[in-house]
């Protein structure tokens, strides 16, 4: 899969912005690249986390500004059809797909004052694999200029619906 010039020209596309001040999504991938190995993951987490880390923006150069960034123009479904041609893994591709929803549910609150409850089961009706995907969530949130909240808001609204493995 790295050798496909698709990825490639992915990673190597962007430049700093809001949320992302390393600039390209290669800088970004780097960085989840490291701090997954100093969380000490291994075996098939590990993996998971690396195919996750490698596809999930690769797709931002292939969206077009002039249009919506919804649906089939959103990086993250554009990026979700990119790795179904290297897994059908649902618990892969719908955290990919997904990765940014919770950012723009938190968002939400943070604007209404109140969970969108339906918005909210829906993301958690399309995602086979919690814990991975908190984990994934959770380390794309890691890198410098993102704001940590958003990751404390998805654990404690996940963990009061009893959706948390190990309790939170």
């Amino acid at each position: 899969m790295t050798a496909d010039p698709v990825l490639r020209e992915g990673i190597a596309w962007g430049k700093p912005r809001r949320g992302h001040p390393e600039g390209t999504v290669g800088a970004h991938v780097g960085d989840l690249l490291q701090t997954i190995e100093r969380w000490g993951e291994t075996g098939t987490r590990r993996e998971e986390l690396r195919f996750l880390a490698l596809v999930h923006d690769s797709l931002k150069y292939k969206v077009q500004n002039w249009r919506p960034r919804t649906g089939g123009n959103h990086h993250a479904m554009r990026a979700r059809r990119f790795a179904e041609g290297y897994t059908s893994d649902e618990r892969l591709l719908a955290t990919i797909e997904q990765h940014d929803r919770p950012y723009d549910l938190w968002r939400r609150v943070r604007s209404r004052g109140r969970v969108d409850e339906h918005a909210f089961s829906e993301m958690v009706d399309r995602i086979p694999d919690i814990d991975l995907f908190l984990r994934f969530v959770e380390l794309d949130g890691s890198t410098e200029g993102k704001n940590h909240e958003p990751i404390r808001w998805l654990k404690a609204e996940l963990a009061q619906r009893g959706l948390l493995e190990d309790g939170g």
